[in-house]
């Protein structure tokens, strides 16, 4: 009598995906948590509004510059190796913003932080690219989903809550110091229980590609980052700089891979790996919108309703909820939907923020978050139907040799796209209400409608994605080394 084999989902210990969930978590959620902690920062170190800014966008931009580079040093030296040693670092980083003792050492500690978070990232989703495979590999990026929707809606509310319970004037460093013993638990769990896996050929690492792509990427956040200080008005001519430098690394990509060697980020991700273009292009539209409402919220909740942080964050805590349950549950579903699965998460999206928009427009201000709270849940449940599925779609045919470069290009790409969301949408939001008499109402709606728009703009972009693969089927063919959707495979010997 033959004996089946356990399904690997089964025989391979959970922990090991959950060291790289918790350590994903902690990058992102950094990106929002502090947010709410810059008056105090700004009140104790007796800073300026612009330099207390460079918290929260240094980190940002540090995080954005690091990403493709260190997914492909992942891919050549060994993804497990690079994660340990990013997770150490940020962890490090994070003691050190905590007890920084001035502004300058502070955003010097999250540039350093931001730079360890970008090298850790990429190699999340090339870890689950590796470690599992087929119907499991779509489990493995819903929670990967739900950790990304999870971390950016909660940011507010755990900042608030952290600033709550530290109380007094050093409260705001219990933002940085939490990460300690959580990073060191992942730190932990990682070096025990992550597979150790031979790295790929080492090579040489593009250095060109690398100037160019930096240069590019470090042009069009620049203004982005120092929107509030009037960064996009004095450095406006950075945009098309950076553009032309972006299509410099473009062609130069071509040059090295017709060459037979190893460019930065392979052009045949785009042209061969099926449906990563479309992927990478849905996921920077959709964190334009998705990434600039939460600031918006804040602004209006806030300063327009007079709420604490943490009741703000209370205030927008339905999305969250609704994105972390549908996460999981879309991470089983698009093994049978495919790309219609984005499609009906963005119409979620986009009815439910909309309707957001509306109800914060006409609602009465006592009532006005209980009566968003519904339209929050189903753009909540909505945004759980598309981040995951949309990782899992975009990365299926990646060779998994280079999985490391592909994560951190899409992962560039939302974090590019977040930035322009979290610098467009709050000002348009002063604009309106500098010119609104501080109609806190109509500010809010305008600025949450812009933000729908871009999700539109993402929604079209799924729809053409869905049709092409009506037309073709959604089987398509695995490369050697890859696993695509709906190829069941066994991963006993990944493990």
């Amino acid at each position: 009598m033959v004996t089946r084999p356990r399904s690997a989902f089964h025989t391979c210990p959970f922990p090991q995906l959950w060291a790289t969930l918790v350590a994903g978590f902690m990058t992102l959620l950094d990106v929002t948590i502090v947010a709410v902690a810059l008056p105090s920062m700004q009140r104790q170190l007796g800073a300026s509004a612009a330099s207390v800014q460079w918290v929260v966008s240094g980190y940002a931009l540090a995080f954005a510059l690091a990403l493709v580079t260190a997914g492909r040093i992942g891919d050549a030296v060994g993804r497990r190796r690079v994660f340990l040693w990013a997770l150490a670092a940020f962890v490090v980083c994070s003691a050190a913003a905590g007890a920084a003792p001035s502004i300058t050492l502070l955003v010097a500690a999250r540039l350093a932080q931001g730079i360890a978070a970008g090298c850790l990232a990429p190699q999340n989703s090339a870890l689950i690219q590796q470690m599992f495979k087929g119907a499991e590999r779509g489990r493995a990026f819903g929670l990967f989903g739900a950790t990304v929707g999870i971390s950016s809606a909660v940011g507010p509310v755990t900042g608030g809550l952290i600033l709550a319970l530290a109380d007094g004037p050093g409260g705001w460093r219990w933002i940085f110091y939490v990460n300690v013993p959580v990073g060191a638990l992942a730190l932990l769990l990682g070096s025990r229980l992550l597979p150790r896996v031979a790295p790929g050929r080492r090579g040489h690492l593009d250095l060109p590609g690398v100037a160019l792509l930096g240069a590019g990427v470090l042009a069009i956040m620049l203004p982005l980052v120092l929107a509030e200080a009037g960064g996009i008005r004095r450095l406006w001519w950075l945009f098309p700089a950076g553009l032309a430098l972006l299509a410099g690394f473009a062609r130069w990509e071509k040059r090295v891979a017709a060459r037979d060697a190893e460019p930065l980020l392979d052009p045949r991700l785009f042209t061969g790996a099926r449906g990563y273009a479309a992927g990478a292009g849905i996921a920077a539209l959709y964190f334009v919108g998705f990434s600039g409402v939460w600031l918006v919220f804040a602004l209006f909740f806030q300063n327009g309703l007079g709420y604490s942080p943490l009741r703000s964050g209370l205030a927008v805590t339905p999305f969250a909820v609704g994105s972390a349950a549908a996460a999981v549950v879309a991470g089983r579903l698009v093994e049978r939907l495919g790309r219609l699965l984005t499609v009906l998460g963005l119409t979620g999206v986009v009815l439910g923020l909309g309707a957001t928009a509306l109800i914060l427009r006409f609602a009465p201000a006592g009532a006005a978050a209980w009566c968003a709270a519904p339209a929050l849940l189903i753009g909540g449940i909505g945004s759980g139907c598309v981040i995951s599925p949309n990782v899992t779609m975009t990365l299926r045919d990646v060779p998994v040799r280079m999985a490391g470069a592909a994560g951190g290009a899409l992962q560039t790409g939302q974090r590019l796209g977040g930035a322009v969301g979290t610098a467009a949408l709050p000002g348009l939001f002063y604009l309106v209400l500098g010119s609104s008499a501080h109609d806190y109402r109509t500010a809010v709606a305008v600025a949450v409608g812009a933000g729908v728009l871009a999700l539109l703009g993402a929604l079209a972009a799924a729809v053409l994605d869905w049709r092409r693969d009506r037309r073709t089927g959604p089987g398509g063919t695995d490369s050697p080394d890859s696993a695509g959707t709906g190829h069941r495979h066994t991963r006993a010997n990944q493990c």
